[in-house]
């Protein structure tokens, strides 16, 4: 099993005068559930960053943030610095750990 990982733009931060977006902020969550019925364990995980962008409002591909959708918004993220798989890998790493931990952590001694 794979988990599945949903990308969202929360907010993005613009320069009201020309309407230029020079912030993208972003999320990815990632959901896997194990197992079925009342057994059913659902195991999530989530990254979460911002990216800096320059832009040239006299541009012919410029884009307003009026006229901004949430996919272009997220292909600027990706374009800008954030590699999409390296990112859902590193949270199906995250998860498969939550599922299989090597490590845990307490005392021994009950207190």
């Amino acid at each position: 099993l794979m988990a599945t990982f949903t990308w969202t733009i929360p907010t993005c931060e613009h320069v009201i005068a020309d309407g230029g977006i020079n912030v993208v902020h972003w999320r990815c969550n990632a959901t896997q559930t194990e197992g079925t019925g009342d057994d059913a364990v659902t195991y999530t995980a989530s990254s979460y960053g911002t990216v800096g962008l320059t832009y040239d409002a006299s541009a012919s591909d410029f884009v307003a943030y009026d006229a901004v959708t949430e996919a272009e918004a997220q292909s600027w993220v990706w374009a800008n610095g954030v590699d999409q798989s390296e990112t859902e890998t590193a949270l199906q790493a995250n998860i498969t750990a939550q599922i299989n931990p090597t490590e845990a952590s307490g005392v021994p001694w009950s207190s």
